[in-house]
């Protein structure tokens, strides 16, 4: 598999990593290519590749690469974030005929939290609506752009409740995501707490593999993960 990976930034960086360390083995079967703002992917150079990986910012991919990548209709695996997904940008790829995974976030023990949150979207079953209240927090390094983080702002949407989001930038966090649901006689909390930044190159990667078992169309990372977990129950 020719794999185009696009930046190589913090976790770009993972990527290029793990695949060089399992060049014989878990990845032996991807043979990598990497572009950034010195060597730009260009439309020549997409007949040469299988797929596209992205974790450019947001704002890059978008004014370079999604117009290119959504009409070529080549796999794409976008972990690029910081942008909303329009109606019209998914007419693109469904037109375009390509396969693309998107994702704020790589982690696979994410989807796991997914579920729990789904879980605990149903907390007003169990308690007087009007003394809940839900709160998100995130927490990253000082280089991330945009607050609140990608996740955050997909925590909320899987609870579907309203909740206020906090954020903070220190350090070199990787990645701290926590909700906090409080009651009038307890408080219960879902954390994930990324250890390195390589869970993200591996999900990607992961990502990059589920890509031949599914057909054209734009799918969310959680859906692809949630439909292994069901196959293996």
């Amino acid at each position: 598999m020719k794999l185009a990976l696009l930046g190589k930034g913090k976790t770009g960086s993972k990527v290029i990593e793990l695949c060089e360390e399992n060049k014989n083995g878990e990845y032996s079967d991807i043979e990598l290519s990497v572009f950034d703002s010195k060597n730009p992917l260009k439309k020549d150079d997409l007949n040469r590749f299988d797929m596209v990986l992205s974790f450019l910012n947001g704002d890059t991919f978008l004014e370079h690469y999604f117009d290119l990548l959504s009409t070529s209709g080549i796999c794409v695996v976008c972990g690029s974030t910081g942008f909303e997904w329009k109606p019209e940008m998914l007419d693109k790829i469904k037109t375009g005929g390509g396969t693309w995974i998107k994702a704020t976030n790589f982690s696979l023990g994410m989807n796991l939290v997914k579920e729990m949150i789904k879980i605990a979207s149903k907390a007003n079953s169990l308690f007087n609506e009007e003394q809940l209240s839900f709160h998100i927090n995130d927490i990253h390094h000082t280089k991330k752009l945009d607050a609140p983080s990608g996740t955050a702002l997909s925590w909320k949407e899987w609870l579907d409740h309203d909740a206020e989001i906090s954020s903070e930038r220190t350090g070199d966090i990787v990645g701290i995501h926590e909700l906090t649901i409080d009651t009038p006689n307890e408080i219960v909390t879902i954390k994930h707490e990324a250890k390195d930044r390589r869970i993200f190159a591996a999900g990607a990667l992961w990502a990059v593999k589920q890509m031949q078992t599914l057909g054209p169309g734009l799918y969310d990372f959680s859906e692809v993960a949630l439909q292994v977990m069901k196959e293996n129950e």
